[in-house]
């Protein structure tokens, strides 16, 4: 039987909103970590899922506790969890996370939130000598009716080197690489909502298998991990 999570969270949530200050926190204290808890056994059922068609090494549940040392917005506490889940590297590439919010504001997402230079160089040239693959998999009509578009950052013109009337522009320009999906309150506190995240998250498969061959090797094909 899968975990779910409790109703009883964005209710929390909604109020440490209206409350975001370390009393109130203190004060209710006891009641988040009895729904950190039950958040906490998702993430984790979640991951041993994950587990069973991909190789993740780590869950990670972020902290509730934001950091302010650089941020005009003070509010001590999230009013929201997070959670990544990592895959092995550096063979598999790419990676999941999952954000629980309230008011019909929770999303998973997949993909690439910050390539490195190098990898960010790789990709681009990549699709610069030839995109047919990776066209062909994230227009494929089972895939955009989970994931839809590309989201993500972007340069307004061409990367330094690259042509700016490149017919595949508009992916080499990009700085990210991100798919995202939105779930309601009801489908987050539903009964079949880990099967709906494991689900998504199995149907990125192409593109990160894709990805990941494109960052373990060189333009001409020869592999960077032996």
């Amino acid at each position: 039987m899968h975990e779910t999570i409790p109703r009883e969270t964005f209710s929390f949530l909604n109020r440490l909103h209206e409350n975001n200050n370390r009393e109130w926190f203190t004060e209710h204290k006891k009641e988040f970590k009895e729904i950190e808890k039950e958040v906490k056994q998702f993430y984790n059922q979640l991951g041993s899922e994950l587990g069973k068609h991909d190789k993740i090494d780590k869950v990670k549940l972020f902290r509730i506790y934001r950091d302010v040392r650089f941020s005009k917005d003070k509010t001590p506490y999230k009013t929201h969890f997070g959670g990544s889940f990592h895959r092995v590297k550096p063979a598999l590439r790419g990676g999941y996370y999952l954000h629980i919010a309230p008011n019909n504001e929770s999303f998973i997402a997949t993909g690439f939130w910050e390539p490195n230079k190098d990898d960010l160089l790789r990709i681009r040239k990549e699709f610069e000598m030839d995109t047919t693959e990776i066209e062909k998999i994230i227009n494929k009509k089972s895939f955009k009716n989970v994931w839809g578009e590309f989201e993500g950052d972007e340069l307004k013109t061409a990367p330094r080197g690259f042509d700016k009337e490149h017919p595949a522009i508009d992916l080499i320009k990009k700085k990210q690489y991100i798919f995202t999906r939105k779930f309601t309150d009801t489908e987050v506190t539903s009964a079949d909502f880990m099967e709906k995240v494991n689900d998504s998250f199995k149907a990125i498969r192409p593109f990160f298998n894709y990805m990941s061959d494109v960052l373990t090797t060189d333009l001409n094909g020869v592999s960077l991990l032996e």
